[in-house]
């Protein structure tokens, strides 16, 4: 196939020289080597391309149609090859991503600078909390949090979150705040059973033994973290959830928290795409765009920023 296209190649620029010394100096190689690589070619379609003299050289007539063709192709590829370095330098096209059912709430506030910021990438989101198989149905990056499973995708961290402990302002002056983690016994709790596994989330409190055999009351068990939020501001009782998805109604004064510096529980989110061994431009920059900006803090001493 090489040699084909050296050929290929010789012949062309022979073809519009005329001549195999000036196709020769177009090409840097010897005028005896254009002449041998065509020569290779001619055998190889068992036909001949050149007229051939002393002085000069002409196209045969199914050396002319050859020559049309083949001018064609050769310019395609350089379209091609034109395309492909565009391609590097400017991210673009279709990047499928898959996140968690809530993980509208962390992109979205910065989806808006991501796009313009990469107009020529578009975006096809995929939100669901079952495990995925990132090749199989053909995302480009995948995030999720908890333990990595030993595979062959790549990694990135991306940025912690924590758990936090909170309830509605009306629960709270109808119902009383919690002065110590024993008072949560004394108090309806909103517990979240995961969709995947069917388990019971733990509340990751205190490490002391008599902390964590408290008994919980449950008020509520649900599958969905948005309705653990809905059911929190409509005064159903106290919910453990991530900071990122009480952030907006805390700052609204919505949710108020409780207990605060006793949840120890922290998650980490992770970019997870396909390894491959030139990264792909669109992938490359959303990761390092979700490594920078989705799970930044917001400032000490500051109200939870909402946009």
């Amino acid at each position: 196939m090489t040699d084909n296209l050296s050929g290929v190649i010789a012949f062309v620029k022979t073809a519009e020289a005329l001549s195999f010394v000036g196709a020769a100096r177009a090409l840097g190689v010897s005028a005896s080597a254009v002449g041998k690589n065509v020569a290779k070619l001619e055998a190889s379609l068992n036909v001949r391309l050149l007229h051939r003299s002393t002085r000069k050289v002409g196209l045969t007539a199914e050396g002319q149609l050859f020559y049309e063709r083949c001018r064609k192709i050769l310019d395609d590829l350089h379209d091609a090859r034109a395309m492909l370095s565009h391609a590097i330098q400017a991210p673009r096209g279709k990047l499928r991503v898959s996140l968690p059912t809530i993980g509208y709430r962390f992109l979205f506030p910065h989806m808006l600078a991501f796009r313009q910021t990469y107009p020529e990438i578009e975006l096809e989101l995929d939100f669901n909390d079952h495990l995925v198989d990132v090749i199989e149905e053909g995302f480009d990056v995948v995030i999720r949090s908890g333990g990595l499973a030993d595979s062959s995708l790549m990694a990135r961290k991306l940025g912690p979150f924590r758990f936090v402990l909170c309830a509605s302002p009306a629960y709270l002056r109808e119902h009383g705040r919690p002065a110590t983690l024993a008072d949560l016994e004394r108090h309806p709790c909103l517990r979240y059973r995961f969709a995947t596994t069917g388990k019971i989330m733990d509340w990751t409190l205190s490490a002391n033994p008599a902390i964590t055999a408290l008994r919980l009351p449950t008020a509520l068990t649900l599958n969905n973290m948005e309705a653990m939020l809905s059911a929190a501001v409509d005064g159903h009782g106290i919910a453990y959830m991530p900071d990122f998805l009480a952030r907006e109604a805390l700052a609204q004064g919505q949710l108020d928290t409780v207990l605060e510096g006793h949840c120890e529980d922290e998650g980490q989110f992770w970019a997870l795409w396909p390894s491959s061994r030139h990264l792909s431009p669109k992938i490359r920059v959303f990761v390092d765009f979700a490594a920078a900006r989705l799970f930044t803090p917001p400032p000490t001493g500051n109200p939870p920023a909402t946009q």
